[in-house]
């Protein structure tokens, strides 16, 4: 058996209470790593064709990677997923914090979720040890109260808690699954997923240690994080930068901010929402994941006997993501209403992305008369109004009022008030857009439409990292030959798509291993810790071709499922150009968006006009001899 697993996935049946254990064999491993691809295996291999994610044969798999359970600096992460209640297609998000570590150490290299139980439950595994435990004096509760009650009932305070809020109970389309409380595996809705099936948490703890064949190896690549790290990652470090918050102004002023649902070029009161106020006004320490020296991870606290006003500190803080979902994308420029939003966000159990897109669209739907105060309760949806915003969210995580309403997601709410709609509906494939603006970041355009998952930020490129001769063209000139020059974040040319190709590969690849894409390894550092950590030599070549098997499997599912090329596309708005502002006569043409996506397929071994993966492909990525044993 290779290093770096424990040869065992552990099945679970709610319906019937059994549960049994697979044990595949080290290609399986080798080849998949982890993560999105063996989610995206799984799906393939074991559901049926169109199955409602919400049925009994439908699966919530916590997946994990070689990475996890070995003290690897930036795998402080793990991955989870199925088919997708928001979207319909491949769910698949990863989070941080100490759950997948805890986890692995528990004895399996993953957890698969079938069925659904008759009363509400939760699992409870720990040592290779499963336990099915009654829930109902759990269902109901916020997320900090649950994880509280569950260390105290099992008398373990090291005990993590990946659970559901009130969201996920409530099957709010985009109910995140939150993990040590304040980390959301936020997108795709898997937090409905799993409380389809009655089930409010999984419980973790373990001391079995996770077997590395060459220690000294990934320690050599550990010691050059730990000498790097602050100057490589300064932007987040601490007493150097202050995380993703302060990248909200910054992209104000270059028009990459989505303000007013995409369709205004700048915020003017972007400074109101930034991390340096958010820091001087409320920031109370800061957290970091397992095994991870940078500490990003904010917590802010403000006590207030207004409970609309008060921050509690155990729910963390709102990264860029809620700041700008929450705040400009709504004209929000109300700092603690925004955070305290985050926080219900997260005590509720919700996408913070979702939750303020659905908003946003709301407000733009009030805007243009096609619902008023009658439609939504009373609600009066202006743009800029934090106390409807916040009510808002309150309402999507109880399902209450119209909050019922906005639980379904912008592209179903669309579709329920009418095609006048359909130019603010914005989404791909269901899910609503992350707060990048691809008239800024146009690979990252790209991105978002071939994401498997709908619009995505994170399994996509942002092309500003590479605009200066700094770390990212240095690390993706390592393979590309020929290299490249920095390159202007609005181009979209032969180079662009070159990086594109090597770059996304490298991301999905670290969402198989699970690893930070915040860390600033280079592709030879993760082949040799992942040689060190299973024995197996691992090229960088290995490494991309991970993260093309991820890819290429997500495709087959979703192509499975319905999906086509066709899917693959933009919102129209995000490619028009503004009239003004920075980014002014800045589009993206549908002649070019086509160019692209021909020429990615093409690169992929898919079918240039399809999408559809060749069998040349499938061979090349082993895929063939996996496949045939579904």
């Amino acid at each position: 058996m290779i290093g770096g697993i424990h040869g065992k996935l552990l099945h679970v049946d709610l319906s019937s209470g059994r549960s049994w254990e697979e044990q595949p064999d080290d290609n399986f491993y080798r080849m998949l790593v982890g993560g999105r691809a063996v989610v995206a295996y799984l799906l393939l291999r074991d559901v049926p064709a169109g199955e409602d994610p919400y049925s009994f044969a439908s699966p919530l798999i916590f997946a994990p990677g070689i990475l996890q359970g070995t003290n690897f600096p930036g795998a402080g992460r793990h991955g989870l997923g199925g088919k997708s209640p928001l979207t319909g297609g491949l769910a698949s998000s990863e989070v941080g914090g100490h759950f997948g570590h805890e986890f692995k150490r528990a004895g399996y290299d993953a957890l698969i979720i079938w069925g659904r139980s008759d009363q509400p439950v939760y699992l409870w595994l720990h040592d290779g040890t499963l336990e099915i435990r009654p829930a109902g004096h759990l269902w109901g509760q916020l997320t900090a109260p649950t994880e509280a009650a569950i260390r105290a009932e099992l008398g373990d305070q090291r005990i993590r808690v990946a659970q559901i809020g009130p969201a996920g109970e409530r099957l709010v389309r985009y109910a995140a699954v939150m993990h040590d409380v304040n980390r959301a595996a936020g997108r795709n809705g898997l937090g409905a997923l799993m409380g389809s099936k009655n089930l409010k948490a999984v419980a973790v703890r373990g001391t079995m240690p996770v077997p590395v064949v060459d220690r000294a190896r990934v320690t050599e690549v550990s010691r050059w994080l730990g000498e790097n790290y602050k100057t490589a990652m300064g932007w987040l470090t601490d007493g150097i930068g202050r995380g993703t918050q302060d990248l909200l102004v910054g992209l104000s002023y270059s028009g990459g901010l989505p303000t007013h649902n995409f369709g205004r070029p700048t915020f003017a009161q972007a400074d109101l929402l930034g991390g340096e106020r958010n820091y001087q006004m409320f920031l109370k320490e800061r957290d970091t994941c397992q095994g991870c020296p940078v500490r990003c991870k904010q917590v802010f606290e403000n006590p207030s006997e207004d409970p609309w006003q008060n921050l509690d500190p155990v729910y963390g803080g709102a990264e860029y993501e809620a700041m700008a979902a929450l705040g400009s994308c709504c004209d929000i420029s109300d700092n603690l209403a925004v955070l305290k939003a985050n926080e219900l966000c997260n005590a509720y159990g919700l996408d913070a992305i979702s939750a303020g897109g659905s908003i946003a669209f709301v407000m733009e739907c009030f805007e243009n008369g096609v619902l008023t105060a009658a439609d939504t309760g009373g609600l009066d949806y202006r743009w800029g109004d934090a106390a409807v915003m916040l009510r808002s969210v309150d309402l999507i995580g109880r399902r209450e009022g119209f909050g019922d309403v906005l639980a379904e997601g912008v592209a179903r709410m669309s579709a329920r008030f009418g095609p006048e709609t359909e130019p603010f509906n914005m989404t791909i494939k269901g899910q609503e857009l992350p707060m990048h603006e691809p008239r800024l970041k146009a690979a990252l355009g790209v991105g978002y439409a071939v994401a498997p998952v709908g619009a995505d930020h994170m399994m996509n490129v942002h092309d500003t990292t590479y605009a200066g001769d700094g770390y990212g063209v240095r690390r993706v000139n390592a393979v590309l030959d020929p290299p490249i020059a920095p390159l202007a974040p609005t181009l979209l040319d032969e180079d662009k798509m070159r990086l594109f190709q090597v770059e996304l590969n490298w991301r999905h690849f670290h969402d198989c291993a699970v690893c930070c894409l915040f860390y600033a390894y280079h592709y030879d550092h993760l082949a040799d810790a992942l040689s060190g950590i299973t024995g197996v030599e691992y090229s960088v070549a290995d490494v991309m071709a991970v993260g093309a098997r991820a890819q290429t499997l997500a495709r087959l599912y979703n192509l499975r499922e319905g999906f086509s090329a066709a899917d693959d596309r933009l919102p129209q708005r995000v490619m028009t150009a503004f009239a003004e502002g920075p980014l002014k006569g800045v589009e993206i043409t549908p002649e070019k968006l086509a160019w692209a996506m021909r020429w990615y397929y093409h690169a992929m071994k898919w079918d240039p006009e399809t999408g559809v993966p060749t069998a040349d492909c499938i061979q090349e990525l082993g895929l063939d001899q996996l496949l045939a044993g579904r």
